[in-house]
């Protein structure tokens, strides 16, 4: 049988995602409760943040940032948040959800946003830039940040790719106007679960807001209650509308296990990425490099090419099946934005590749797959 080379394949401890599910069987609480917080707690130290809270997704996440920032600072409907439009469609349909504009911006050869296209693109009306650290790329979020410092607007951190990701040896960390960040541990991220995310707040009052929101607006949570002392266990009040989007302790279980091999994952992913870059680059081939390319998660490792769709059709032909990060969301209708206002992130949504980069991988793999796509882009 022809072997498949698939775009992305996680990789589990089973054993010892088994044991510690099986205290939660053996505890009678799978939901909210004691793992998610364990979980929260060993990402902080992992991290150095100071607030996290486990979700049910990352997109959870970024609608929560968005309507907490909006709520803390009086952002109003049709207010504007600048962003891009290379990325998968959550980032951008969650500042929908809270009624606010997506304005976008271009983006840098690399596929993150260009300050200086950011900069254009501020009005009175705008509130905030998402920013997307695409593939594990800190790209100029630097520069970002000083931008949005001038002009007094906020930043929040699309970090889906970015779990293990660093820059200077150092972890990206919420501060000044970067207030919020959001990591995804979706089934095929570099941190692995069946589908979770975790949200960092730099201020204690919207970590505080932001369980409330997550646990139906509820000011106590089912565990809190349960293991609080006195007879009015069931007593709660509802101070906000909230949401159903708390993370469970199952998916905690996995996520505690999986964050032990996260550095070691993260630095074969870099392994293979070299591999690819070598055989390549010499024929010509480009790939996307990272800012932080010795540090970076390498969720995806992206080239650029011509006549892509027909090069992906000669891959599939062999048994590889890479994928697109990601069409332009400026070519959605709902976004209601034309493509010609994002000319770099048009060309690059028309020739990215990405090609398969996962654990199960060997040099063998990485050598095929070079060979295959060396002759298809011929």
């Amino acid at each position: 049988m022809e072997k498949i080379y698939q775009l992305f394949k996680p990789v589990y401890h089973k054993e010892e995602i088994f044991k510690e599910i099986t205290e939660c069987f053996d505890k009678g609480w799978t939901g909210l409760g004691f793992k998610t917080i364990e979980f929260e707690n060993k990402w902080n130290e992992y991290t150095g943040h100071k607030h996290s809270h486990f979700l049910n997704s990352a997109t959870s996440g970024l609608h929560l940032a968005v309507k907490i920032l909006k709520e803390k600072y009086g952002w109003k409907e049709g207010d504007e948040i600048i962003s891009t439009p290379i990325t998968f469609v959550s980032t951008n349909e969650a500042i929908l959800y809270e009624k606010l504009n997506v304005i976008f911006a271009d983006i840098l050869p690399d596929g993150t946003l260009d300050p200086k296209n950011v900069e254009k693109k501020i009005t009175n009306k705008t509130r905030a830039i998402m920013f997307v650290g695409l593939a594990g790329n800190i790209g100029k979020l630097d520069e970002i940040i000083t931008i949005a410092e001038k002009n007094n607007i906020k930043v929040i951190l699309d970090a889906a790719h970015m779990s293990g990701s660093r820059y200077n040896e150092k972890h990206i960390l919420t501060k000044s106007c970067l207030e919020c960040i959001v990591y995804s541990f979706q089934a095929v991220k570099n941190l692995p679960t069946a589908d979770s995310g975790m949200i960092c707040f730099e201020d204690e009052k919207d970590d505080i807001l932001v369980r409330q929101l997550s646990w139906m607006g509820i000011d106590k949570d089912t565990y809190t209650r349960s293991n609080s002392n006195g007879a009015y266990k069931w007593h709660y009040d509802v101070p906000n509308l909230g949401y159903k989007y708390h993370g469970n302790s199952i998916m905690a279980c996995i996520g505690l296990v999986e964050l032990k091999y996260l550095d070691i994952s993260n630095s074969y992913r870099r392994t293979l990425s070299s591999w690819y870059r070598n055989l390549l680059e010499p024929k010509g081939i480009e790939c996307v490099t990272h800012v932080n390319q010795n540090e970076t998660s390498q969720h995806i490792f992206q080239v650029k090419v011509n006549n892509r769709d027909k090069i992906m059709l000669s891959l599939n032909n062999c048994g590889i099946y890479p994928g697109v990060h990601y069409k332009t969301n400026a070519a959605y209708k709902i976004f209601n934005q034309s493509i010609e206002d994002t000319p770099k992130a048009t060309r690059f949504s028309d020739s990215v590749l990405a090609l398969p980069i996962h654990l199960n991988m060997t040099k063998k793999d990485v050598e095929f797959i070079s060979e295959k796509l060396i002759q298809s882009n011929i």
